[in-house]
């Protein structure tokens, strides 16, 4: 199994950068966000192209998931965005519950499964999602929900942070496959 480059480990880790919104989030970035989330399924399905069958098990980076665990960790943590959504929208700044994803990556079905199923879960969620977020009333944006790690996270931020991290993980397969460095 080749690695990919050897780059300093944060730049492996944080490829794009770490998550950081402005402190006024304007209709336009908002928007230019929803683009994103809309854009990552097809990303995501050419970047898998571009990996091949023979890549699937390179980890990103040394001690990192492998790029079939990454490709299957997107719907698991955009599905439960999409949730959170969902919950925001119907509940006064509900709790929401974290979930363990680097336990969620070491599941049977994240080591092997098939990459499709995961390019399939996607492209369904972020449909869902961007019809519901195409729908939104600007104030809608502003509602909340209670992470029990990082608290309080408005909507308009979690679309934010949702585009930031499908940006993160497409760049961690353009490691794997050698196209960044």
């Amino acid at each position: 199994m080749t690695m990919p480059t050897e780059l300093p480990d944060a730049r492996m880790r944080f490829p794009v950068g770490r998550f950081a919104p402005p402190p006024d989030i304007s209709e336009t970035i908002l928007q230019g966000w929803i683009g994103e989330v809309a854009a990552l399924p097809v990303q995501l399905r050419e970047a898998a192209t571009a990996l091949g069958i023979g890549r699937l098990e390179t980890p990103y980076r040394p001690g990192g998931w492998t790029a079939r665990q990454v490709i299957h960790h997107l719907p698991d943590s955009h599905l439960n965005c999409y949730i959170r959504f969902r919950w925001a929208l119907t509940e006064d700044r509900p709790p929401i519950k974290a979930y363990d994803e680097a336990a969620w990556a070491e599941l049977p079905d994240a080591r092997h499964a098939p990459i499709e199923l995961s390019l399939d879960l996607l492209t369904a969620v972020h449909g869902r999602w961007v019809a519901l977020l195409a729908q939104m009333r600007p104030a809608d944006f502003s509602r909340e929900f209670i992470h029990p790690v990082s608290g309080p996270t408005t909507l308009a931020r979690a679309v934010g942070m949702y585009a930031w991290h499908g940006r993160h993980h497409l760049a961690h397969l353009e490691l794997v496959n050698g196209e960044r460095g």
